[in-house]
C-alpha cells in the first residue's frame, strides 16, 4: 500500500473524509517534515510509514469528535512540529487555526509547511504557554484548545485552559495512564475552570498505538493568577 492509501485507508477506518487535495497536502507535509528534520530536531519518527501512521494518523483521531462549524477557532498549545493542529487544519478547513510554540525554529518550520501546503487562516505564535494564557490576544478566546503534549494533566490543563473560552473545550490527546490523571487532575481542573464530559479510548488502524481522548468543557472563567509563571507550573502542579 503505497503512503497516500495507507493515509485514506486509515481515515476511511476512523470516520475522517480526506478529498484527494487534503491528501496531497499531508504529502507535502510530510516530505517537509522530514527534510527539516535532518538540520533540526523536529521528531524522532523519520519512517514515511510511521509518520503517517504515529503522527497525521494519530492526530485524526480527534477530527470526528470535534464539533466544526465556519467560525470555530482552535489553538494547539505546544504545537512542536504542528501536531496535533496541522493534520486538524488540513481535515477541517474552514477553522481557524493558531499554533503556539517556544521555539523560533519550529516557528520556522511551520511557517514554510502552511505556505507550501496553500492553508489560510493559520497563525503562528512564538510564545511560552504560560505569556501566553496571560495574553489578552489568547486568553479565553478559542472554541477548542488541543494538546499532545506529555505533561500530565494538572499540567496541562494549566497549560491550555486559560486559552479556551468558557462553554468551549480542551481536547488532549493522552496515553494509557489517562484515568489516573484523571483522578490526580481533580484539584487542578476545579481551580482552572474545567470538568471532564468525556473520555474516548481511540486505536489507530494498522498499529498497535491506542490512547485516549480527553474532552474537558471549560464550565468557569480561569481565574486570573493562571497560569503561573514558567518553571512554576510542572514543578509544582496544582492540586
Amino acid at each position: 500500500m503505497d503512503n497516500r492509501m495507507l493515509l485514506q485507508s486509515c481515515c476511511e477506518q476512523m470516520h475522517v473524509q480526506l478529498s484527494e487535495h487534503m491528501t496531497e497536502q499531508f504529502m507535502t507535509y510530510m516530505s517537509l517534515l522530514l527534510e527539516w528534520n535532518e538540520k533540526m530536531n523536529l521528531t524522532a519518527i523519520t519512517e514515511e510509514r510511521e509518520v503517517i501512521l504515529k503522527h497525521f494518523a494519530d492526530c485524526l483521531s480527534l477530527v470526528p469528535y470535534l464539533k466544526i462549524t465556519e467560525s470555530t477557532k482552535i489553538i494547539d498549545v505546544g504545537t512542536g512540529a504542528g501536531f496535533p493542529g496541522l493534520p486538524v487544519k488540513i481535515a477541517c478547513p474552514q477553522v481557524s487555526m493558531t499554533l503556539l510554540d517556544s521555539l523560533q525554529k519550529r516557528i520556522g518550520f511551520l511557517e514554510e509547511a502552511i505556505k507550501s501546503m496553500g492553508l489560510g487562516e493559520v497563525t503562528c505564535v512564538h510564545s511560552r504557554a504560560e505569556d501566553g494564557g496571560q495574553n489578552p490576544l489568547y486568553r479565553e478566546q478559542f472554541d477548542y484548545c488541543v494538546s499532545r503534549a506529555v505533561a500530565n494533566l494538572a499540567v496541562l490543563a494549566e497549560y491550555c485552559l486559560p486559552f479556551v473560552k468558557v462553554g468551549g473545550t480542551l481536547a488532549a490527546l493522552k496515553g494509557p495512564d489517562a484515568l489516573d490523571e484523571i483522578q490526580d487532575a481533580k484539584g487542578a481542573l476545579e481551580k482552572l475552570g474545567g470538568k471532564v464530559t468525556e473520555v474516548i479510548d481511540v486505536t489507530i488502524p494498522y498499529t498497535e498505538l491506542s490512547h485516549k481522548l480527553i474532552f474537558i468543557e471549560k464550565v468557569a472563567s480561569t481565574p486570573k493568577a493562571y497560569p503561573r509563571k514558567a518553571g512554576k507550573i510542572s514543578k509544582n502542579p496544582l492540586k
